[in-house]
């Protein structure tokens, strides 16, 4: 069955729309342009699992405004500390959300905000710490009500 996006995108190209038809592909992200994204972030590296807490609700009636909240274990000395989190979604527009940029004298390692989701989603919080590490955690979001995206 084609969906009205899909229809509409065919007819306005049809139509001479060529507009159209990019603006309406750069809104289909998946889950690999978020490892795209994240490789792009970390290289090579490996991302293991543990010292990242990403607190998200599980379920969220509306996808606009949805908080979100990452900490890291970490002492944050000049020897030890996080130099970088960063945010990543898997059905957004654009995969990489936010990233924050910190250092020992950032006293804690923990960032909050707000972020706008699509669609029902897996959202990744990566920390990238002074010795080149990278650890991650990630959370299963079910979206009731999704943000990001028009109908056309």
């Amino acid at each position: 069955m084609t969906s009205r996006r899909d229809f509409l995108v065919a007819t306005g190209s049809l139509a001479g729309g060529i507009g159209l038809v990019f603006a309406a592909g750069g809104a289909r992200a998946t889950p690999a342009s978020m490892q795209q994204a994240i490789g792009k972030v970390v290289g090579g590296s490996p991302v293991r699992r543990g010292k990242v807490k990403l607190d998200i609700p599980p379920l969220i009636d509306n996808g606009n405004a949805v908080p979100l909240s990452v900490a890291v274990e970490s002492p944050m000395t000049p020897a030890d500390h996080v130099r970088a989190i960063h945010v990543f979604t898997e059905k957004n527009p654009q995969p990489y959300v936010v990233s924050a940029f910190l250092g020992p004298r950032s006293g804690r390692a923990s960032i909050a905000t707000r972020v706008r989701l699509a669609d029902t989603q897996t959202v990744v919080a990566i920390a990238e710490l002074s010795d080149g590490s990278f650890w991650s955690d990630r959370k299963a979001v079910v979206v009731t009500l999704a943000a990001c995206l028009e109908e056309l």
